[in-house]
């Protein structure tokens, strides 16, 4: 839309009124992004008690003209790109994720011999470092086509430095300005307090061994209010202080220190990779960890440059690719457990695999800050760390850690656990990435409910989601989440709405802005975008049977959903991400409860599945357990069974029944595809009728003849 404004001139610009140059996403997204070890506050998923007086006041509806949702963009390929850049004389670098050229938005006569425009090879998206300038490929390829009608060599770097959408929107960013100056204002170097409160602080943080030579290097501060420790962010090509971070300690119920921490401007804006300024021009060596923390310790102990992700191991954004490219060696030292390494395999991708190396977790090789605390030799275990890239055959040599690691560290191996089912826990062990989960029920017994909740259990511990509803818009969809994660009806409660929104605006949630029948490539397009954008760890795809309308390999319908499933487990498998897909069932009959031989289609989808659920449903009983969640596969135990489920309509969520109420019932491979079905439970039905008929006929002759009497 803006091609025609652009082929006018540069200078319209100025003549529009704050205009924001639409960059094309492809996803709706609302983001959370909590460290391995940096919890957020229990505070956060409780009901407040009083709502502040802003929050009382009634709010009246106003339809945003955004809020239908924006589409995603075709993708674009390396060789597209460089095939563009040639057709324009444009000469340019082929880096290790991005392709470098020379900034069309400095002068000519300045850039000399800099490439400091960097256009990602996956996204197209470019970034120049010197001016702060970034868009879409579509942006920059409007940019080269106003400087060639018009024969310019350079554009003013106004034309595209983000216009604010709205006034509110500006607003907005003149208080994170303003409070980020506050904090930083507010805040003391830890050299300016007493030595006892100092090493109080040092004790809370488990810093004793970080010098204070160190910790002014990185510019650390206290904020005495709430004894945080402030880390700025400074960044630009005037390296302006552009945001802070704030840590905190707290002590649980178990005596464990837990860390919470909060940033300004907002986590969704926050892009700072600490220590970066401090690095030199020259440098081709860097390490990289997971907190702020890390670093101190890295640098202290090995003087090697060493700066730190804005996020933890929970997302590296592609936006941050650009200031690694000066780097021939990346270290990645992102933590001590599962998660971490998984994280580090992950993000060499990124990065690119031959110029990195992967520190291994293990008992010698704890997280950077407890390395130095113990004593251990930094600079060591940096120099054993193992290269990411990998041939396509390994021995077992090759794997013997990786294997005793797994065995170290089994209840992270596990995966992350669900808690709001713990019953599942029980079976299933946790959620693991690269696996494949088919989920069935009968058709309205609340399968996309269920699966919102179970995603929203996991998007609350920081699993970066994403959604592909097909059958419901992503509006009603937000709603039934919305509603789950406040625990009420806040159609109620509207005054509540604001409170609860921007609680769940932080959490890592993502939406697919299909619906109907939608073509299978473009699915795994945007799903491999997503993972590249965003590192999502689990994706919901709801459901099959809108994926096969649009596929046309042959006329036999089993054949089209094989070939669906094969490339939904290869995506799992390669991706290292969790694929949750939702498949209708063979119609059955009312009275008899579902099997895994009841999913639609031939035997490939529960053949390829790691986990297959059922949400089995007594359409014919409507007692509180009707409802039950059956796991009739697990591939990484073996553990199979089945236990009961109540439905809480006020809050669209399911929940185990109470302890005694229910049991437990966990049955043996020969019994899972014998289960008792309803016809049990109708025969007790029937037994129970003609007792009370039997008591009431009885109760009847008695008082006939009592009045008779």
């Amino acid at each position: 839309m803006w091609r025609s404004l652009l082929l006018r001139g540069s200078t319209c610009f100025l003549q529009v009124g704050a205009p924001k140059f639409p960059h094309q996403r492809l996803l709706f997204s609302l983001r959370f992004t909590p460290k391995s070890y940096f919890k957020p506050a229990p505070a956060m998923f409780m009901v407040p008690l009083s709502l502040p007086a802003h929050l009382r006041i009634c709010r009246t509806y106003k339809k945003d003209t955004k809020s239908s949702g924006e589409f995603p963009i075709s993708p674009i390929t390396v060789t597209d790109i460089k095939h563009y850049l040639r057709s324009k004389d444009i000469n340019f670098h082929d880096g290790y994720s991005c392709l470098h050229i020379p900034s069309i938005f400095v002068d000519s006569a300045l850039r000399k011999d800099s490439f400091s425009l960097f256009i990602d090879k996956t996204t197209g998206r470019f970034l120049c470092t010197d001016t702060l300038v970034e868009g879409s490929w579509e942006d920059l390829q409007d940019c080269l086509e106003v400087m060639q009608k018009d024969d310019h060599d350079a554009l003013n770097p106004s034309v595209l430095l983000g216009y604010p959408e709205s006034e509110e929107e500006q607003e907005e960013r003149d208080r994170e300005l303003k409070e980020v100056q506050r904090v930083w204002s507010s805040s003391v170097p830890l050299t300016d307090v007493t030595e006892e409160e100092a090493q109080l602080i040092k004790t809370m943080f488990q810093i004793t061994k970080i010098t204070n030579a160190t910790l002014k290097k990185f510019g650390v501060r206290l904020f005495k209010p709430t004894k945080s420790l402030v880390f700025p962010w400074f960044g630009g090509p005037d390296c302006s202080l552009k945001g802070v971070k704030l840590i905190s300690a707290q002590i649980t119920d178990n005596d464990k220190v837990t860390y919470n921490e909060a940033t300004v401007p907002r986590i969704s804006t926050y892009y700072n990779l600490f220590g970066f300024s401090l690095v030199g021009r020259k440098d081709t060596e860097v390490v990289l960890t997971g907190s702020e923390l890390d670093t101190l310790a890295v640098s202290q102990a090995t003087g090697l440059p060493c700066v730190s992700l804005p996020r933890g191991v929970s997302c590296l954004p592609p936006i941050l690719l650009p200031y690694l490219e000066q780097f021939k060696r990346v270290t990645l030292w992102l933590g001590a457990d599962i998660r971490s390494w998984e994280s580090s395999k992950i993000f060499s991708r990124k990065l690119g695999l031959r110029r990195c190396s992967l520190v291994r977790p293990g008992e010698f090789r704890p997280c950077p800050i407890e390395a130095l605390a113990e004593g251990k030799n930094l600079s060591r275990i940096i120099s054993t760390s193992i290269p990411a890239a990998h041939k396509s055959i390994v021995s077992f040599k090759q794997l013997r850690e990786d294997v005793y690691g797994e065995l170290l560290n089994k209840d992270q191996v596990a995966g992350v656990k669900w808690t709001r089912f713990p019953e599942l826990n029980r079976i299933l062990k946790g959620h693991r990435k690269g696996e494949l989960t088919v989920f069935t029920g009968p058709t309205g017994s609340g399968k996309t409910t269920f699966i919102s909740e179970l995603a929203l259990d996991l998007s609350m511990q920081g699993v970066n989601t994403l959604w592909g509803s097909f059958e419901i818009n992503n509006v009603r969809l937000a709603k039934i989440m919305l509603t789950q994660f406040a625990m009420q009806r806040l159609e109620d409660n509207l005054e509540q709405y604001d409170y609860w929104a921007d609680k769940f605006e932080e959490l890592p949630l993502y939406f697919m802005t299909f619906h109907g029948q939608q073509n299978i490539k473009t699915v795994l397009d945007t799903m491999q975008h997503a993972v590249y954008l965003y590192d999502i760890n689990h994706v919901i795809i709801d459901n099959l049977q809108f994926m096969m309308g649009q596929e046309n390999l042959t006329v036999d319908k089993f054949a089209v959903q094989d070939h669906i499933i094969a490339a939904f487990r290869k995506f799992a498998t390669n991706s290292s991400c969790h694929v949750t897909l939702i498949i209708h069932p063979r119609k059955e009959e009312d009275d008899r409860e579902l099997q895994t031989a009841s999913i639609f289609g031939s035997a490939k989808a529960s053949q390829e599945a790691d986990n297959v659920l059922i949400l089995q449903e007594k359409k014919l009983v409507t007692c509180p357990g009707r409802r039950s969640l059956q796991v009739t596969k697990n591939r990484f135990d073996g553990d199979v069974g089945i236990f009961p489920l109540d439905f809480i309509k006020s809050s669209l969520t399911f929940s185990a029944p109470v302890k005694g109420k229910h049991k437990f019932k966990k049955p043996t491979k020969s019994e899972t595809d014998d289960l008792p079905g309803p016809d049990a439970a109708l025969k007790k039905d029937e037994v129970k009728k003609e007792k009370v008929s039997k008591t009431t006929k009885t109760k009847t002759a008695t008082a006939s003849e009592n009045n008779q009497k």
